[in-house]
């Protein structure tokens, strides 16, 4: 699946920044189940990376100069 429109990218990186978040709470997380806690922050990580590459095609593909992603 790929971004259609601006409004889509928007929603895109306004997911990312969550998911950053998220995955800055865990890493500063202690105690509770650390291998379920590595393991879900492996996949955020991917989910991000995701997310970027999604964003990154866009911006290359609609002409979008100097975005931050």
């Amino acid at each position: 699946m790929s971004l259609e429109n601006n409004q889509e990218r928007i929603n895109t990186q306004i997911k990312l920044v969550r998911l950053a978040t998220r995955w800055q709470a865990l890493s500063s997380e202690a105690g509770g189940d650390e291998e379920l806690r590595e393991m879900t922050m492996e996949s955020l990580k991917r989910t991000m990376n995701q997310l970027h590459e999604k964003i990154a095609l866009y911006d290359a593909h609609h002409g979008v100069a100097g975005a931050a992603t």
